[in-house]
C-alpha cells in the first residue's frame, strides 16, 4: 500500500497548516517525506518540531548537516541522504566532507572527523560513548552541551529515517541526481 503524497489542501486537518507553512518556507517546494508524514500529523509535528528544536542548538548549520547526514547514511535511509546533501551544500560544509560522508571515509577536516566518528559512535552504541572518545571530541573543541546536543540530531534521523524506509519515501525530482545506492548497509 503506498502512502498518499499530501498537498496543503488534501492533507488531514491536522497537518494541512504545518505543510502550508513549509511550503511557504520553502519557496513553494515541499519534501516527499513531509507530504507522507502528513499521514499522521503526530508524526509530522514530531520531525519539524526536532527540526525546529536543532536549530537551537550550538552546532553550526553545517555541523548539524553533519551529524544528520552521517545518521541518514549508517541507517541506510536512500532518501534523507541527497535530502542532507542538498542541505549540506546549502549549509556549505565542504564538499569533499561530504563526499566522504557519504563514502563511509575518514572527512579531511580533524575536526569534522571528530564529530562524524562521535556521531557514529552515538549512534552505533545507543549512548554509550567510550571515554576515549568523548576526550577526543572535547579536544576538538566540541562541549559537554554539544555532546549531548547531538541527541537532537540523531532523535531526528531515528525518526524521519525509520518513516522514510517503512513507507518508502520516493527521492524528490529535484533531489535525483544526489540519489545514493548504500540503502541496504542497515
Amino acid at each position: 500500500m503506498e502512502f498518499e503524497l499530501h498537498t496543503p489542501e488534501s492533507a488531514p486537518e491536522g497537518a494541512s497548516a504545518r505543510l502550508q507553512a513549509v511550503s511557504d518556507s520553502m519557496g513553494g517546494f515541499l519534501p516527499n517525506l513531509y507530504r507522507q508524514m502528513a499521514n499522521a500529523p503526530a508524526v509530522l509535528d514530531a520531525y519539524l518540531d526536532l527540526t525546529d528544536i536543532l536549530r537551537k542548538t550550538s552546532f553550526s548549520p553545517a555541523e548539524q548537516q553533519l551529524i544528520l547526514l552521517t545518521a541518514s547514511v549508517r541507517n541506510g535511509c536512500a532518501y534523507c541522504v541527497p535530502a542532507h546533501t542538498s542541505g549540506a551544500r546549502m549549509a556549505k560544509l565542504d564538499k569533499e566532507a561530504i563526499t566522504a560522508i557519504r563514502d563511509e571515509q575518514p572527512v579531511p577536516d580533524g575536526r569534522l572527523e571528530v564529530l562524524r566518528r562521535f556521531t557514529e559512535e552515538t549512534l552505533e552504541t545507543r549512548g554509550k560513548v567510550s571515554a576515549a572518545s568523548k576526550q577526543e571530541f572535547f579536544d576538538a573543541g566540541f562541549t559537554q552541551t554539544q555532546s549531548i546536543e547531538i541527541l537532537v540530531g540523531i532523535a531526528m534521523k531515528a525518526l524521519s529515517n525509520s518513516f522514510a524506509r517503512m513507507v518508502e519515501t520516493p527521492v524528490d525530482d529535484v533531489l535525483a541526481k544526489l540519489t545514493w545506492d548504500g540503502n541496504d548497509r542497515v
